[in-house]
């Protein structure tokens, strides 16, 4: 997945940007969330449900190693889910069979392997009931499951949300947990930057 760090700039938002996507210069990707958020809600074209959620058989799974108790020195630590990634000489193949399974003929360009359970909030690196091919393209693609993945890892190390909520959520319904954790305002507090550095 693409992982983001937040942004040094803390200046205040603005009177009529409640949000304070103005203030962190995030304003044209701010109004993109809200406009997926939107969307979630009131939809002008039903979603194909089949397509924006996982397979039945992949239902997430997580690290039993990963608990509340050690979040501090695991998940939350700089460089954790970078390191717990598994290397591309492995996913790639993993990949490419899904791809010649599921989408034969199209591109491996248009599908990210995904973690349905992010590696960063205690998902299993390499686990098949927790990994998918989630389109890149279209309403609520991996781009947007990424800024979810992301604003999720903030609010768990933050002690907002506790571990085992936040991978219930993702993991029932990544659309409904978008609706609930990445709300413009999440997004602009924890200055999110769709641009900036991959860890999943």
């Amino acid at each position: 997945m693409l992982w983001h760090r937040p942004s040094a700039d803390h200046r205040a938002p603005r009177p009529n940007d409640p949000t304070g996507c103005a203030a962190t210069g995030a304003t044209q990707f701010c109004d993109a969330v809200a406009g997926f958020s939107k969307s979630l809600r009131s939809p002008i074209l039903p979603f194909n449900r089949a397509s924006i959620l996982p397979p039945p058989e992949v239902t997430g799974a997580v690290d039993p190693a990963i608990n509340q108790a050690n979040i501090d020195a695991t998940i939350c630590r700089p460089g954790y889910a970078k390191a717990a990634r598994p290397p591309y000489s492995i996913t790639g193949p993993m990949k490419r069979r899904l791809m010649d399974q599921q989408h034969p003929g199209e591109s491996m360009a248009n599908y990210e392997l995904d973690h349905l359970i992010p590696i960063s909030i205690g998902g299993a690196p390499l686990d098949m009931k927790d990994l998918w091919l989630q389109p890149r393209l279209g309403q609520a693609n991996a781009a947007d499951k990424n800024v979810l993945a992301y604003v999720l890892w903030r609010l768990v190390c933050t002690h907002q949300v506790p571990l085992e909520t936040a991978q219930q959520a993702i993991s029932r319904d990544w659309t409904k947990a978008y609706q609930t954790y990445a709300t413009p305002e999440n997004i602009a507090k924890y200055h999110f930057r769709h641009d900036e550095q991959r860890a999943d």
